[in-house]
C-alpha cells in the first residue's frame, strides 16, 4: 500500500512543499495540510514549517532578483521599460502636464506649422496637437490596460479549465478557440464593433472578445505541461479539491508566460483600439484618442502633414517599447537563459 513521504516535493512557483507518495512508508505525513507523524511534538512540526517558509521566501526574493538582472542586460528593453514608465506618468498627469487645453479650439490658429507656441501644430480646428497626443497617451493605455484584463481573465480562465480537465471539456473549449480563430482577428473585431454602435464601450468589448484566444492556447499548453509533475500528483494525492490545486499550484507555474504575453498583447490592443477609431469603430471625435487624431488629418496630409504624423509616431513608439519590454521579459524569465 502506497503512504505520503514526508520529505515533499517543493513547488518553487507557489513557494509550498508538497508530499510525495512513497510506498515504502507505513506512517503518513503530509506537510501544509494539518496533519503529521503521530509522534511527532506538535512544537517540531511548526518549526519546521517556520523553517521551511523563511526558505521558500528566501529563494523567491533570489529568483525575483535574478530575473531583474537579467532583465537589465538588456539595452533594448531597459529603454522600452523607461519609455513606458514616462508614458504612464504623462497619461496620470496629463491635466496638468498638457500646455494648452487639448478640446479648446482656436480659429485665429487654424493649420499652423510646427513652432515654439505648438510644436507640433494645431489642426483644422486649431486645437494644439502637441496637447492632444499627449493626453491621448491615457485612452491609449487605458484601453490597452482594461482590454488586456479582459482577455487574460477569459483566456487563462478557459486554458486552466482545458489543460486541467481534459477529455470533453478541452475538446470543446479548443473547437470554439479554433473556429474563432480562422476568422481574422481584425475582421472580427469591427463586425462586433459595428453591431454594437461603435464608441468607447463597444471598442472594448469588440477588442476583449477578440484577443482572449491566444491567452486561452498559451495557458492550456504550460497547464498540461504543469500536470505531469510531482507536486501536482502528491496535492491530488493529498486530497486537495481541485480549485486549490488550479489556483496554488498551477496558475502560479504558468504566471511567467501569462506576463510576457500580455506584455506583448499590449501593443496589438493599442493598435487596434487606434484602428478602430481611425475607421468610425472606436473613440468619437473629438475625444483626443490617437486613432481619431490620426483620421483627422487624413484629408490634408499633403498640405498639414504634423496633424496625423505625430500621433502615428506616438503609436509606433508606444508599440516598439511594449515590444522590447516583452521580449525582455520573455527572455529574463526563460529557465534556458540561466547561467
Amino acid at each position: 500500500m502506497c503512504w505520503l513521504s514526508g520529505r515533499g516535493v517543493h513547488n518553487p512557483a507557489s513557494e509550498h512543499v508538497l508530499p510525495v507518495v512513497d510506498c515504502s512508508r507505513r506512517k503518513v505525513f503530509i506537510p501544509e495540510f494539518g496533519m503529521g507523524y503521530h509522534h511527532m511534538a506538535h512544537s517540531e512540526r511548526v518549526g519546521d514549517g517556520h523553517e521551511r517558509r523563511a526558505v521558500a521566501d528566501s529563494e523567491a526574493w533570489t529568483d525575483r532578483f535574478v530575473v531583474l538582472r537579467r532583465l537589465a542586460r538588456s539595452k533594448l528593453a531597459v529603454v522600452g521599460g523607461v519609455y513606458v514608465v514616462a508614458l504612464v506618468i504623462v497619461a496620470l498627469f496629463a491635466p496638468w502636464i498638457v500646455p494648452q487645453d487639448p478640446m479648446s479650439q482656436n480659429y485665429e490658429a487654424l493649420n499652423q506649422a510646427p513652432s515654439l507656441a505648438h510644436p507640433f501644430g494645431t489642426d483644422n480646428f486649431g486645437r494644439d496637437v502637441f496637447s492632444r497626443v499627449l493626453y491621448g497617451s491615457r485612452y491609449a493605455l487605458f484601453l490597452g490596460v482594461v482590454i488586456v484584463g479582459i482577455q487574460t481573465v477569459i483566456g487563462v480562465g478557459l486554458g486552466l479549465i482545458a489543460g486541467f480537465y481534459e477529455g470533453w471539456i478541452e475538446s470543446v473549449i479548443m473547437r470554439v478557440v479554433d473556429v474563432s480563430l480562422s476568422i481574422p482577428g481584425i475582421v472580427l473585431a469591427l463586425a462586433i464593433a459595428g453591431l454594437l454602435g461603435g464608441g468607447l464601450v463597444p471598442l472594448i468589448i469588440a477588442v476583449s472578445l477578440v484577443g482572449w484566444r491566444g491567452f486561452t492556447r498559451i495557458v492550456r499548453g504550460d497547464v498540461k505541461s504543469v500536470m505531469e509533475e510531482n507536486y501536482i500528483e502528491a496535492a491530488r494525492a493529498g486530497g486537495l479539491p481541485d480549485r486549490r490545486i488550479i489556483l496554488r499550484h498551477v496558475l502560479p507555474n504558468v504566471s511567467a508566460s501569462i506576463i510576457v504575453y500580455a506584455t506583448l498583447t499590449m501593443p496589438t490592443v493599442i493598435l487596434w483600439s487606434a484602428a478602430l477609431s481611425f475607421l468610425g469603430m472606436g473613440v468619437h471625435p473629438p475625444t483626443p484618442e490617437w486613432g481619431a487624431l490620426i483620421a483627422d488629418g487624413r484629408g490634408d496630409l499633403q498640405s498639414y502633414w504634423w496633424i496625423s504624423t505625430f500621433p502615428g509616431f506616438a503609436i509606433m513608439a508606444t508599440i516598439i517599447a511594449f515590444n522590447a519590454v516583452g521580449d525582455g521579459l520573455r527572455d529574463a524569465l526563460d529557465p534556458k537563459q540561466a547561467r
